[in-house]
């Protein structure tokens, strides 16, 4: 039997095909309900200033980065959004003089137009970002030669390969989107083999790194952050890293400070997470099979569920 039709896209999967009583158990979530989700595999942490929230955030890059040796180097896959986090962790290593000739990092995804990637000189490229807010901000005799830093390209052969070299990545460290991805692990279009049914947890979860059609809230959702609401001055495609890659991270740690997804947003994930009710039409949700995930929410970004006008 078919599923229920998308509120918001309906041509593909999402949260909103759910039954709805997992919906509204998300909604009565408290803050206390949602740190009682905790368990073996999954801790829900709270902060409650941002000072400290996007410090910790920072420090994962450090603590990570500090195991690195030439016999065992040591590596980290970052994201875009939140990028708070990002000078802060250049400003620690300065200041820790922390040599990081033997780290590794792996950005998680990147723009792609027709088949390739975007320009690194384009405002919105991700390569970009990180060489603004974080590698040209550190010392020159500490930065990560260029070698280690991975960039995933609409050929991802060798960035694949970067994961398959015998690297140890320590975290993989995201947020969250509105479409309830990590990375763009989107839920998928409502169609073929997945017209009545999304893929299985066990389908998706055999994606690698790829290039993706974005579902239509994460277009509109990166055109609210980046665009100014240009939903045309954003791509439709981008190349993200997969799950296999994710699997192959000793920890994944999602930062949530309230600003990428709402207060719902943020109580479902951590109930489908918690209570491991896994369904591909929430990809964060399928997060419930790693042995090693965190959720770090700043108090002030939880918000109510409660229906008012404003």
């Amino acid at each position: 039997m078919a599923r229920k039709l998308s509120m918001l896209a309906p041509g593909w999967w999402d949260f909103t095909t759910l039954d709805d009583e997992i919906l509204k158990d998300a909604a009565k979530l408290t803050p206390e309900d949602m740190i009682g989700l905790s368990r073996d595999g999954f801790q829900v942490v709270f902060y409650d200033t941002l000072e400290d929230f996007y410090l910790a955030e920072a420090l994962e890059y450090i603590t990570a980065w500090k195991q690195a040796t030439d016999s065992e180097p040591v590596g980290i896959c970052g994201p875009i959004g939140p990028t708070e986090q990002l000078p802060l962790v250049a400003r620690l290593v300065n200041e820790l003089k922390l040599d990081l000739s033997n780290a590794h990092f792996w950005s998680m995804d990147e723009w792609v137009v027709g088949d390739k990637e975007i320009s690194p000189d384009n405002p919105i490229s991700f390569v970009k970002a990180y060489d603004e807010m974080l590698f040209n901000r550190i010392d020159k005799d500490l930065r990560i030669p260029k070698a280690n830093i991975h960039y995933p390209k609409a050929d991802t052969t060798e960035y694949i390969k970067t994961w398959n070299s015998g690297i140890r990545c320590a975290l993989m460290q995201g947020g969250q989107g509105d479409v309830k991805h990590w990375a763009f692990n989107d839920p998928v279009k409502r169609e073929g083999a997945y017209k009545d049914n999304p893929p299985s947890p066990e389908e998706y979860l055999k994606l690698g790194t790829r290039v993706v059609d974005l579902h239509p809230v994460t277009c509109m959702q990166n055109a609210r952050t980046s665009a100014g609401g240009v939903v045309t001055g954003i791509p439709t495609r981008a190349v993200t890293v997969g799950p296999v890659e994710t699997w192959k991270t000793e920890k994944v740690s999602i930062w949530q400070a309230g600003v990428h997804d709402n207060p719902f947003g943020q109580r479902l994930t951590a109930l489908m997470i918690g209570k491991k009710i896994m369904d591909s039409s929430v990809p964060m949700s399928l997060l419930a099979a790693h042995p090693n995930v965190q959720f770090n929410y700043y108090r002030g970004g939880i918000g109510h569920c409660g229906t008012e006008m404003h």
